[in-house]
């Protein structure tokens, strides 16, 4: 009897929320906590200086950018389990993830010709973009 009654209330909750906050609901591009609002850092090999830097806003919005170079915004969103995609000008870019952790996040950029894997660990809190050589 209780559990009836448990599952009616569950189910007037859900059928009164506002179309707008169920969308809202299952938007939420997350993969486990860890994906969404860090700033992750690209290590470039070659020279050992910070590399791209990337922000997964949970709301889909997408901050890419580097100490050289200026921002770009654009919307995000899971594609499956382990995949997501996002907007570069008119193009699309498909990536899977290939390892995500609180502290490291793999990528494989499923490009037209190629698949290119980018690693990124968390920034550190504070960071501030060395000086360039001029």
């Amino acid at each position: 009897m209780k559990l009836t009654v448990l599952a009616t209330i569950a189910a007037t909750f859900c059928i009164a929320l506002p179309a707008t906050a169920q969308d809202e609901a299952t938007f939420a591009p997350v993969v486990g906590a860890s994906l969404t609002e860090k700033f992750w850092v690209e290590a470039e090999e070659d020279s050992g200086r910070p590399g791209a830097m990337v922000l997964f806003l949970s709301e889909g919005t997408m901050m890419q950018t580097s100490c050289w170079e200026g921002y770009r915004l654009s919307n995000w969103q899971m594609t499956g389990d382990e995949s997501l995609s996002w907007q570069e000008d008119t193009v699309t870019i498909d990536a899977d993830i290939v390892e995500l952790n609180e502290a490291e996040l793999v990528l494989a950029l499923n490009l037209v010709d190629d698949v290119v894997e980018r690693r990124f660990t968390v920034s550190p809190v504070p960071y501030v973009c060395p000086d360039m050589p001029r």
